[in-house]
Formats: structure tokens, sequence, C-alpha cells
């Protein structure tokens, strides 16, 4: 699943090949990729220029003239193209945008997991309340170190299953959990709660470095993840935990364990990560 570093590496894309342009039509293959009153969803943006695109968490904003924002969630294989506009539709293209500069934007899917919603603009969280519930940025003047001592001190959760909680922190997910777990030696089953202030300081140290370290090298590709260009990202090179189970810890040279948390594939290293137990 494309988290905060790949959505931001599409978001930086479409930046800079779509605003500006007009939407003239808008074709569904597969209208479920809508959430909503399909229709409604053509007639809303059709005639539009693309004006933005923000990011919140792991959604797009695509904001539109006329006042509308489509947000879309990529979910597990989403993926934007900008093509001429006599491309040929891909298998799974699930929705065309037809633009006045004689191009197209498609968004392809293969799992069908993405949606897009048609809302009003600033007023998205009325059409995805789920925007309205995410937790801060994970930047350093949005996560603040006071706002995660409070947090964590309130949830018995392994940690792990803690930082996939889009509502705790935004845009973190399977790789970059383990990843900064790992960095902050912190056992993915230790509850959240029992995490000292020092530890929290050097988690949301990792965290906020390793995300922006990500997206510098235009996020993981681990199965399908490419940009708008079509180019795969570089950070799979980069990663410590994820994907390295069996192989030796770069800190230690123990074999790297995997394990589930909250039904979650989890790769740590049992020598440097040890779990955390309450006190009796």
């Amino acid at each position: 699943m494309p988290e905060l570093p790949e959505v931001e590496t599409v978001r930086r894309g479409l930046e800079k090949l779509i605003i500006g342009s007009q939407i003239t039509q808008v074709k569904l293959p597969y209208p479920k990729v809508i959430t909503g009153d399909s229709q409604a969803f053509i007639t809303g943006v059709r005639n539009a220029h693309f004006t933005a695109i923000d990011r919140r968490g792991k959604y797009l904003l695509l904001r539109l003239s006329n006042g509308h924002t489509i947000v879309s969630h990529l979910r597990m294989e989403g993926q934007y193209s900008v093509e001429p506009i006599d491309a040929t539709p891909h298998k799974h293209t699930e929705i065309i945008f037809e633009l006045a500069d004689e191009r197209v934007l498609f968004y392809n899917d293969t799992r069908r997991f993405g949606r897009m919603v048609l809302a009003t603009t600033n007023q998205e969280t009325l059409a995805v309340p789920a925007l309205g519930k995410l937790g801060p940025e994970p930047t350093a003047q949005d996560l603040t170190l006071a706002d995660m001592v409070a947090k964590f001190a309130r949830s018995k959760k392994p940690v792990k299953s803690f930082l996939l909680d889009q509502t705790q922190i935004a845009g973190i997910g399977n790789i970059y959990a383990d990843e900064v777990l790992w960095q902050s030696k912190i056992h993915p089953e230790t509850p959240a709660n029992l995490l000292s202030e020092m530890q929290l300081a050097t988690l949301r140290q990792n965290i906020i470095s390793e995300m922006a370290r990500a997206i510098a090298h235009h996020g993981t590709t681990v199965h399908s993840f490419s940009n708008v260009f079509g180019e795969v990202g570089q950070f799979q090179n980069e990663l410590q935990a994820y994907g390295r189970v069996d192989q030796p810890c770069l800190r230690c040279g123990t074999s790297l364990v995997k394990i589930k948390v909250g039904q979650r594939g989890t790769t740590f290293c049992p020598v440097c990560q040890i779990k955390q137990e309450p006190t009796t």
C-alpha cells in the first residue's frame, strides 16, 4: 500500500503535470471507483481546471477551480499516469480525465480498492469523515513530543499497531513502522504506554527523518508502486528492517525475524529490540 512518502511523490508529480489543465470530459470504465453518484461526480468536475494538488495523510486532494475537490485514496495499488490524448487505456484503468491540452489523466488500479469522492473545497470532512480524524502529519512542525507523550500514555496497544492507527499519526504504514521501530530499538509488541519520554523523543525524530528521507528517494517500490512518470521509487534500497527477514541486523548481525502484530507482518531484531513488559 502506498504510504505517505509514496503519496507525496505522486502529489508532487501531479503538481508538475496537471496544474492549470482543464477537464473536458470524464469516462468511467469502472464506475465503482467513485463513492457516491458517479454522474454527479462527472458533472461536478467537467470544465473545471486543476488549481492545486494537496495531501493529508495518505489522501490526495485535487483542487478544482469551481470550488470542488477530488479526494483520492490510492489504497493498495492505485496509480496515476498522464498520457497523450490518443493513448490506449490500461487493462485496469478505472477513470479517464480528458484534458483540454490534448492529454489524459488515467487512474489505474489492479486491485480496484482505490476510491474518489467529490467534495466541496474546505468541507472535505463532510464527504470523507476519516479525513477529520487523522492525527498530525509526521513533520517537526506538526508532530510534537508533548502530543506523543500524552497519546502513547493512554494506549496499551502494541506500539506497531499504535503507529499504524491513522488517528494517532497520519501516513505511517507497515514499511515505515518497521523501519522507525528498528531505528529506535523498540520492540514492535511493546505496549505504547510503557515507552519513556526519552524513547518517544528518539522515535519522533526517527519518524520525521525517515519520512523525509523516503520522500527524497521518491518512495519505496516493493510490489508495483510507480510515480506519475512511470518511475519506481528508490527507497527500497535504503530499508533497514522491512523485507529483510533472515538477513543480518545492520547493527548487531543477528538474523532479523518476522512475526504478526495486529495481523500485519512485522520484521525486527530480537537482540536490539527487546520487548518491554508491564511491571507487576
